[in-house]
Protein backbone atom coordinates (compact mmCIF):
# COMPACT_ATOMS: atom_id res chain seq x y z
CA UNK A 1 0.00 0.00 0.00
CA UNK A 2 1.25 3.65 -0.50
CA UNK A 3 2.55 5.43 2.50
CA UNK A 4 2.03 8.80 3.27
CA UNK A 5 4.46 10.89 5.84
CA UNK A 6 3.27 12.48 9.09
CA UNK A 7 3.05 16.15 10.19
CA UNK A 8 3.32 18.62 10.82
CA UNK A 9 5.76 18.00 13.69
CA UNK A 10 7.93 20.59 15.66
CA UNK A 11 11.25 20.59 17.59
CA UNK A 12 11.21 22.13 20.72
CA UNK A 13 14.80 22.48 21.04
CA UNK A 14 14.80 25.90 19.73
CA UNK A 15 11.62 27.35 21.41
CA UNK A 16 12.79 25.99 25.05
CA UNK A 17 13.31 28.07 28.30
CA UNK A 18 12.53 28.87 31.53
CA UNK A 19 9.52 31.55 30.68
CA UNK A 20 5.71 29.74 30.27
CA UNK A 21 4.08 28.61 27.78
CA UNK A 22 8.27 27.08 27.10
CA UNK A 23 8.90 25.97 30.52
CA UNK A 24 7.58 22.81 30.89
CA UNK A 25 6.63 19.82 29.05
CA UNK A 26 2.47 20.19 29.30
CA UNK A 27 2.97 24.24 28.56
CA UNK A 28 4.94 23.74 25.42
CA UNK A 29 2.67 20.25 24.18
CA UNK A 30 -0.20 22.83 24.46
CA UNK A 31 1.34 25.70 22.80
CA UNK A 32 2.48 23.61 19.78
CA UNK A 33 -1.05 22.04 19.11
CA UNK A 34 -2.69 25.64 19.40
CA UNK A 35 -0.30 26.31 16.38
CA UNK A 36 -1.72 23.12 14.73
CA UNK A 37 1.43 20.72 15.30
CA UNK A 38 0.44 17.01 15.18
CA UNK A 39 3.96 15.48 16.93
CA UNK A 40 6.66 17.44 18.91
CA UNK A 41 10.17 16.16 18.75
CA UNK A 42 11.48 16.38 22.14
CA UNK A 43 14.96 17.26 23.31
CA UNK A 44 16.45 14.57 25.18
CA UNK A 45 18.47 16.49 27.51
CA UNK A 46 16.51 19.60 28.65
CA UNK A 47 15.38 18.44 32.16
CA UNK A 48 12.56 21.06 31.89
CA UNK A 49 10.80 18.98 29.34
CA UNK A 50 11.87 15.83 29.49
CA UNK A 51 13.83 13.37 32.58
CA UNK A 52 15.91 10.99 30.18
CA UNK A 53 17.16 8.77 33.00
CA UNK A 54 13.76 8.16 34.39
CA UNK A 55 12.78 7.51 30.40
CA UNK A 56 14.98 4.70 30.38
CA UNK A 57 13.99 3.23 33.65
CA UNK A 58 10.16 3.31 34.47
CA UNK A 59 7.11 2.11 31.62
CA UNK A 60 5.31 4.13 33.68
CA UNK A 61 6.63 7.61 33.58
CA UNK A 62 6.53 7.19 29.54
CA UNK A 63 3.13 6.29 29.78
CA UNK A 64 2.84 9.72 31.68
CA UNK A 65 4.76 11.51 29.02
CA UNK A 66 2.66 10.04 26.46
CA UNK A 67 -0.77 11.06 28.38
CA UNK A 68 0.60 14.63 28.88
CA UNK A 69 1.24 14.68 24.98
CA UNK A 70 -1.74 13.17 24.09
CA UNK A 71 -3.51 15.42 26.32
CA UNK A 72 -2.62 18.22 25.03
CA UNK A 73 -3.46 17.16 21.06
CA UNK A 74 0.41 15.85 19.98
CA UNK A 75 2.21 12.43 19.75
CA UNK A 76 5.64 12.59 20.29
CA UNK A 77 8.14 12.10 17.11
CA UNK A 78 11.43 11.31 18.13
CA UNK A 79 13.41 12.24 21.06
CA UNK A 80 17.22 13.93 20.21
CA UNK A 81 19.93 13.14 21.62
CA UNK A 82 21.89 15.64 19.23
CA UNK A 83 24.22 17.64 22.29
CA UNK A 84 24.91 13.78 23.54
CA UNK A 85 25.65 12.29 20.15
CA UNK A 86 28.54 15.06 19.54
CA UNK A 87 30.10 14.37 22.87
CA UNK A 88 30.48 10.70 21.66
CA UNK A 89 33.31 11.78 20.15
CA UNK A 90 35.31 15.33 20.17
CA UNK A 91 38.21 17.01 18.62
CA UNK A 92 40.25 18.69 21.62
CA UNK A 93 39.71 21.75 19.44
CA UNK A 94 36.02 21.78 21.03
CA UNK A 95 36.89 21.01 23.99
CA UNK A 96 35.90 23.67 26.31
CA UNK A 97 33.14 25.04 23.95
CA UNK A 98 31.45 21.80 24.15
CA UNK A 99 31.55 21.14 28.14
CA UNK A 100 28.82 23.08 28.23
CA UNK A 101 26.80 20.48 26.40
CA UNK A 102 27.57 17.92 29.51
CA UNK A 103 26.66 18.17 33.40
CA UNK A 104 29.60 20.48 35.38
CA UNK A 105 30.85 16.84 37.15
CA UNK A 106 31.95 16.32 34.11
CA UNK A 107 33.35 19.38 32.74
CA UNK A 108 37.04 18.93 32.11
CA UNK A 109 37.40 15.39 31.72
CA UNK A 110 37.11 14.37 28.38
CA UNK A 111 36.92 10.73 29.48
CA UNK A 112 34.08 11.36 32.15
CA UNK A 113 32.15 13.31 29.60
CA UNK A 114 32.32 10.67 26.49
CA UNK A 115 31.31 8.23 28.94
CA UNK A 116 28.30 10.04 30.38
CA UNK A 117 27.61 11.08 26.92
CA UNK A 118 27.46 7.52 25.64
CA UNK A 119 25.10 6.13 28.26
CA UNK A 120 22.67 8.76 27.70
CA UNK A 121 22.74 7.95 24.29
CA UNK A 122 22.09 4.07 25.05
CA UNK A 123 19.36 5.38 27.51
CA UNK A 124 17.44 7.43 24.68
CA UNK A 125 17.37 3.86 22.79
CA UNK A 126 15.77 2.08 26.32
CA UNK A 127 13.45 5.77 26.94
CA UNK A 128 12.36 5.52 22.91
CA UNK A 129 10.79 1.93 23.12
CA UNK A 130 9.31 2.50 26.46
CA UNK A 131 7.68 5.63 24.58
CA UNK A 132 6.68 3.57 21.02
CA UNK A 133 9.24 5.17 19.65
CA UNK A 134 11.68 3.45 16.17
CA UNK A 135 13.55 6.19 15.74
CA UNK A 136 15.91 8.69 17.58
CA UNK A 137 17.76 11.87 16.10
CA UNK A 138 21.08 12.64 17.02
CA UNK A 139 24.94 13.76 15.60
CA UNK A 140 28.25 11.69 15.33
CA UNK A 141 30.60 13.81 16.58
CA UNK A 142 34.09 14.47 15.20
CA UNK A 143 37.52 13.70 15.08
CA UNK A 144 38.33 15.04 11.46
CA UNK A 145 36.34 17.86 11.38
CA UNK A 146 39.54 20.20 12.04
CA UNK A 147 41.21 18.21 9.59
CA UNK A 148 38.17 19.03 6.61
CA UNK A 149 40.04 21.65 4.17
CA UNK A 150 43.36 19.60 2.89
CA UNK A 151 46.03 22.12 3.77
CA UNK A 152 49.06 21.90 5.15
CA UNK A 153 48.45 17.97 3.54
CA UNK A 154 46.83 15.72 5.66
CA UNK A 155 49.00 12.68 6.40
CA UNK A 156 48.62 9.60 4.87
CA UNK A 157 45.29 7.67 6.87
CA UNK A 158 44.42 10.27 8.96
CA UNK A 159 41.27 10.37 7.85
CA UNK A 160 40.46 6.65 7.96
CA UNK A 161 41.70 6.21 11.05
CA UNK A 162 39.55 9.33 12.31
CA UNK A 163 36.72 7.35 11.39
CA UNK A 164 37.95 3.62 11.76
CA UNK A 165 37.64 5.45 15.84
CA UNK A 166 34.53 6.89 15.22
CA UNK A 167 33.22 3.65 14.12
CA UNK A 168 34.49 1.52 17.23
CA UNK A 169 32.45 4.30 19.43
CA UNK A 170 29.45 3.91 17.87
CA UNK A 171 28.93 0.26 16.81
CA UNK A 172 28.38 -1.05 20.74
CA UNK A 173 25.75 1.63 20.85
CA UNK A 174 24.22 0.71 17.51
CA UNK A 175 23.91 -2.84 19.33
CA UNK A 176 22.35 -1.58 22.31
CA UNK A 177 19.31 0.09 19.31
CA UNK A 178 19.65 -2.64 17.70
CA UNK A 179 18.47 -4.44 20.63
CA UNK A 180 15.46 -2.13 21.62
CA UNK A 181 14.71 -1.77 17.33
CA UNK A 182 15.95 1.55 17.30
CA UNK A 183 17.18 3.45 14.87
CA UNK A 184 20.06 6.54 15.25
CA UNK A 185 19.54 8.57 12.43
CA UNK A 186 22.09 11.29 12.42
CA UNK A 187 21.71 15.04 10.95
CA UNK A 188 24.36 15.33 8.45
CA UNK A 189 25.60 18.40 9.62
CA UNK A 190 28.95 20.72 9.03
CA UNK A 191 30.87 19.98 12.64
CA UNK A 192 30.26 16.52 12.40
CA UNK A 193 32.25 14.10 11.09
CA UNK A 194 29.30 12.76 8.96
CA UNK A 195 27.93 16.45 7.29
CA UNK A 196 27.43 14.64 4.05
CA UNK A 197 26.83 11.67 1.49
CA UNK A 198 30.58 10.73 0.98
CA UNK A 199 31.53 11.43 4.94
CA UNK A 200 28.38 9.20 5.73
CA UNK A 201 28.93 6.34 3.25
CA UNK A 202 32.68 5.93 5.16
CA UNK A 203 31.35 5.97 8.28
CA UNK A 204 28.08 3.06 6.97
CA UNK A 205 31.43 1.09 5.65
CA UNK A 206 33.20 1.41 8.75
CA UNK A 207 30.34 0.33 10.99
CA UNK A 208 29.64 -2.63 8.89
CA UNK A 209 26.52 -1.44 7.12
CA UNK A 210 24.81 -1.41 10.52
CA UNK A 211 21.05 -1.52 10.08
CA UNK A 212 20.53 1.03 12.83
CA UNK A 213 22.84 3.45 11.19
CA UNK A 214 20.40 6.03 9.48
CA UNK A 215 19.91 9.29 8.07
CA UNK A 216 18.12 12.34 9.52
CA UNK A 217 17.14 14.22 6.45
CA UNK A 218 17.67 18.35 6.52
CA UNK A 219 17.93 20.20 3.27
CA UNK A 220 19.14 23.11 5.17
CA UNK A 221 22.82 22.08 5.16
CA UNK A 222 22.72 20.90 1.85
CA UNK A 223 22.21 23.77 0.38
CA UNK A 224 24.87 25.38 2.31
CA UNK A 225 27.39 23.33 1.13
CA UNK A 226 25.86 23.85 -2.64
CA UNK A 227 24.70 20.01 -2.26
CA UNK A 228 22.38 18.54 -5.09
CA UNK A 229 19.74 17.45 -1.94
CA UNK A 230 17.46 16.22 -4.52
CA UNK A 231 19.62 13.85 -5.55
CA UNK A 232 20.65 12.99 -2.23
CA UNK A 233 17.05 11.29 -1.82
CA UNK A 234 17.57 9.14 -5.14
CA UNK A 235 20.67 7.89 -3.89
CA UNK A 236 19.66 7.46 0.31
CA UNK A 237 16.04 7.38 0.39
CA UNK A 238 16.35 3.73 1.89
CA UNK A 239 18.39 5.15 5.10
CA UNK A 240 16.32 8.29 5.83
CA UNK A 241 14.03 7.37 8.66
CA UNK A 242 13.77 11.40 9.71
CA UNK A 243 13.11 14.76 8.12
CA UNK A 244 14.06 18.34 9.73
CA UNK A 245 11.86 20.35 7.75
CA UNK A 246 14.22 23.79 7.31
CA UNK A 247 15.04 26.30 5.03
CA UNK A 248 18.08 28.31 3.93
CA UNK A 249 20.06 30.43 1.33
CA UNK A 250 23.08 30.97 -0.19
CA UNK A 251 23.88 34.20 -1.82
CA UNK A 252 28.03 35.07 -2.30
CA UNK A 253 28.94 38.04 -3.40
CA UNK A 254 32.53 39.27 -3.76
CA UNK A 255 33.20 39.25 -0.46
CA UNK A 256 32.48 35.62 0.37
CA UNK A 257 31.03 32.34 -0.22
CA UNK A 258 30.53 28.58 1.40
CA UNK A 259 32.95 29.42 4.50
CA UNK A 260 31.37 33.16 4.87
CA UNK A 261 34.58 34.60 6.31
CA UNK A 262 33.52 34.36 9.97
CA UNK A 263 30.78 36.43 9.62
CA UNK A 264 27.76 36.47 11.93
CA UNK A 265 24.71 34.83 10.90
CA UNK A 266 22.48 38.03 9.34
CA UNK A 267 25.84 38.71 7.64
CA UNK A 268 26.47 35.34 6.08
CA UNK A 269 26.58 34.37 2.20
CA UNK A 270 24.51 30.82 4.06
CA UNK A 271 22.05 31.05 6.23
CA UNK A 272 19.16 29.21 7.92
CA UNK A 273 16.16 31.06 7.60
CA UNK A 274 12.05 30.24 8.22
CA UNK A 275 9.96 27.77 6.15
CA UNK A 276 9.29 29.55 2.83
CA UNK A 277 12.04 32.29 3.24
CA UNK A 278 14.50 30.61 1.63
CA UNK A 279 16.17 28.70 -1.31
CA UNK A 280 14.95 25.06 -0.56
CA UNK A 281 12.82 23.44 -2.97
CA UNK A 282 10.56 22.09 -0.43
CA UNK A 283 8.23 20.91 -3.03
CA UNK A 284 10.70 18.73 -5.22
CA UNK A 285 11.81 17.38 -1.37
CA UNK A 286 8.13 16.21 -0.74
CA UNK A 287 7.93 14.97 -3.98
CA UNK A 288 11.03 12.51 -3.38
CA UNK A 289 9.96 11.63 -0.26
CA UNK A 290 6.45 10.00 -1.14
CA UNK A 291 7.43 8.37 -4.48
CA UNK A 292 9.99 6.19 -2.10
CA UNK A 293 7.12 5.55 0.63
CA UNK A 294 8.72 8.14 3.18
CA UNK A 295 6.26 7.31 6.04
CA UNK A 296 7.44 9.01 9.18
CA UNK A 297 7.51 12.25 10.32
CA UNK A 298 7.95 16.13 8.70
CA UNK A 299 9.70 17.93 11.81
CA UNK A 300 9.86 21.62 11.44
CA UNK A 301 13.79 22.84 12.95
CA UNK A 302 13.46 26.35 13.54
CA UNK A 303 16.46 28.50 12.98
CA UNK A 304 16.01 31.69 11.01
CA UNK A 305 18.47 34.91 11.06
CA UNK A 306 16.21 36.77 11.11
CA UNK A 307 12.22 35.96 12.16
CA UNK A 308 11.28 35.77 15.50
CA UNK A 309 10.77 32.00 16.42
CA UNK A 310 7.13 32.38 17.22
CA UNK A 311 6.24 33.62 13.98
CA UNK A 312 8.50 31.20 12.29
CA UNK A 313 6.81 28.36 14.11
CA UNK A 314 2.99 29.63 13.59
CA UNK A 315 3.61 29.09 9.50
CA UNK A 316 5.43 26.40 10.28
CA UNK A 317 2.54 24.25 10.71
CA UNK A 318 0.20 25.22 7.66
CA UNK A 319 3.67 25.24 5.43
CA UNK A 320 4.29 21.89 6.09
CA UNK A 321 0.87 20.99 5.80
CA UNK A 322 0.38 22.24 2.26
CA UNK A 323 3.51 20.41 1.46
CA UNK A 324 2.62 17.07 2.82
CA UNK A 325 1.38 14.69 -0.02
CA UNK A 326 -1.12 12.16 0.39
CA UNK A 327 -0.11 9.36 -1.54
CA UNK A 328 -2.63 8.13 -4.19
CA UNK A 329 -3.74 4.36 -4.38
CA UNK A 330 -4.49 4.20 -7.81
CA UNK A 331 -3.24 5.95 -10.95
CA UNK A 332 -4.29 7.98 -13.11
CA UNK A 333 -5.51 6.28 -16.31
CA UNK A 334 -6.95 2.89 -14.35
CA UNK A 335 -10.08 3.90 -15.67
CA UNK A 336 -8.71 2.73 -19.24
CA UNK A 337 -7.53 -0.30 -18.09
CA UNK A 338 -8.78 -3.73 -18.73
CA UNK A 339 -8.55 -6.97 -17.47
CA UNK A 340 -5.68 -9.29 -18.42
CA UNK A 341 -6.06 -11.47 -21.65
CA UNK A 342 -3.30 -13.87 -22.39
CA UNK A 343 -4.17 -14.22 -26.27
CA UNK A 344 -5.05 -10.50 -26.67
CA UNK A 345 -1.42 -9.55 -25.09
CA UNK A 346 -0.18 -11.75 -27.87
CA UNK A 347 -2.13 -10.33 -30.58
CA UNK A 348 -0.93 -6.92 -30.01
CA UNK A 349 2.65 -8.19 -30.15
CA UNK A 350 1.69 -9.94 -33.25
CA UNK A 351 3.00 -13.27 -31.90
CA UNK A 352 -0.29 -14.65 -32.05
Amino acid sequence: MPKTMKGPGIFLAQFAGDAAPFNSLPNIARWAAGHGYKGIQIPSWDGRLFDLKKAAESAAYCDEVKGICSDAGVEITELSTHLQGQLVATHPAYDIPFDGFAPESVHGNLKARQEWAVEQVKSAAKASRNLGLDVTVSFSGALAFPYLYPWPQRPDGLIDEAFTELARRWKPIFDVYEDHGVDVAFELHPGEDLFDGATFEMFLDKVGGHKRCMINYDPSHFLLQQLDYLAFIDLYHERISAFHVKDAEFNPDGRQGVYSGYQPWVKRAGRFRSLGDGQVDFTGIFSKLAQYDYDRWAVLEWECALKHPEQGAAEGAPFIEHHIIRVTEKAFDDFAAGAKDQDKLRKMLGIA
